[in-house]
């Protein structure tokens, strides 16, 4: 297996920069702290969480079934559907269709869905211009930058790199004040919604039942790229369908909370069908992608609880490892704990096979994932998967820490070798071992073990 050499280097990069970490640390923190706060004021938060997993479950154990109805009844509202089994089918639809329609000015409303195919690339490479329109991705955009999380793609800047990147590509005066730069971005905006022709988003949940599309947007510029343009493309992960409508409630009740703390998105935008006779606004055309690239082989893998994901980011402030070195390290669409078990899935070409071990198994992911995914099982599993691109020795050491574990006379003289590896610094902390311990305590502070272990303390009546 191909490893990742770059990744040991971004991680370094990031944890030496101060500022990427503080304000990764202080925004996360927020939304941890946010999330709490919003889901203590349901009285049955545990109970929705279970009936959300059970949906999820069940839905993906009958996602074909389900796909057809969605797409039967989408059908039957006037919309489009497009089946595309990878990326490059994807991206040739969305530019036959642009050609179709003699596209030339695309607005955009985020979706990791277009970040994960590269749609951006494609369209401009045949002339049409694509806006990002979401304030954090359109500073993303402008600034020739890349989104670090999920939910909020510039989590990783401050405010003064905010201000320098929108006063040197749109040539206003240098503002940092928040209302004053959101002022700026929107008159610009205004002018891209009043000459685009093309709508392109993502989907946040498809209910079969109906036909519908669900859009979770806290902008009202989703409601002008699904409106204002005479196409709109939607392009959805075909594990983002739900069965029914009474079953999309569930979700958006935890989706906003789970992601920011609120009780609901600003703006929840249900979609079905393009524009009919008499309707004041909307598309004359809309057309539905249904994306695999890869899904339903991690469908029909032991992995496929991780297509529960709702894309809510709440695993990511949760995490310590992506608090600590921030989205841009792990050079995937999908960072943190979620990504780390989807990139490795999605992408057989070994690029992202270091993720899985960019985690502390803390577990603090699945106990923020709003539909209980065990993430922790799934890297540990993912992590077994990938043992043949380990070294020898490492393998070697693991067995050995196995067999030392599961015997007691062989753990009673590992405690006795530990006190010997890792000498005392003075404090009662060691910052270096004996090898082949030196290089695992380089980069951890550890306590020494103490000189008389609990066993040995019991037995004297000590305890």
């Amino acid at each position: 297996m191909t490893r990742n050499t770059g990744f040991h280097q971004r991680v370094a990069a990031a944890v030496a920069d101060h500022r990427l970490r503080t304000a990764v640390r202080k925004a996360t923190w927020q939304k941890v702290e946010a999330r709490e706060g919003s889901l203590a004021c349901l009285r049955n938060s545990g109970e929705l969480r279970e009936l959300a997993a059970r949906i999820r479950q069940h839905t993906l154990a009958r996602l074909p079934d389900y796909l057809e109805q969605f797409a039967r009844n989408a059908c039957a509202r006037g919309a489009v559907i497009h089946f595309a089994p990878d990326a490059a089918t994807a991206c040739q639809t969305v530019v036959e269709l642009a050609r179709y329609y003699g596209s030339k000015l695309a607005v955009k409303v985020k979706s990791m869905t277009t970040e994960e195919i590269g749609l951006n690339a494609v369209l401009e490479a045949v002339g049409v211009q694509v806006v990002e329109t979401d304030l954090g991705e359109f500073v993303v955009q402008i600034d020739r930058d890349r989104p670090s999380h999920i939910v909020t793609p510039i989590i990783h800047k401050d405010r003064r790199q905010i201000a320098e990147a929108i006063s040197r590509r749109l040539g206003c005066e240098y503002t940092e004040d928040p209302v004053g730069l959101t002022r700026i971005i929107r008159r610009h905006l205004r002018e891209i919604f009043r000459r685009c022709d093309l709508g392109i988003s993502g989907v946040n949940f498809a209910v079969a039942e109906t036909g519908t599309i669900c859009i979770c947007t806290n902008e009202g510029n989703g409601r002008m790229c699904t409106t204002r343009p005479r196409v709109h493309v939607a392009i959805m992960g075909i594990e983002k369908v739900v069965p029914r409508l009474c079953d999309l409630v569930v979700f958006l009740k935890l989706l906003s909370r789970s992601s920011t703390g609120q009780p609901l998105g600003s703006y929840t935008s249900l979609i079905a069908g393009p524009k009919r006779p008499g309707d004041p606004d909307g598309p004359e055309h809309l057309h539905i992608i249904l994306l695999d690239n890869g899904r339903s082989a991690v469908l029909a893998s032991p992995f496929a609880e991780v297509l529960c994901c709702v894309r809510c980011g709440a695993c990511l402030n949760a995490c310590p490892v992506y608090r600590a070195i921030g989205g841009h390290a792990y050079n995937s669409v999908y960072p943190g704990p979620i990504g780390s078990v989807l990139m490795p899935l999605l992408d057989s070409s070994g690029k992202h096979a270091d993720l899985p071990g960019a985690s502390s198994l803390c577990g603090a992911c699945r106990v923020a994932c709003p539909v209980d995914i065990d993430i922790p099982g799934l890297l540990i599993r993912l992590r077994a998967a990938q043992r043949r691109g380990q070294s020898w020795l490492k393998r070697t050491m693991m067995r050995l820490w196995g067999v030392t574990m599961r015997s007691d006379p062989t753990y009673r003289l590992g405690q006795r070798l530990l006190k010997r590896l890792l000498p005392d610094e003075g404090d009662g902390w060691t910052v270096r071992g004996l090898c082949p311990l030196a290089r695992w305590t380089s980069a951890r502070d550890l306590l020494r073990p103490p000189l008389k272990s609990f066993r040995q303390l019991w037995q004297e009546g000590q305890v």
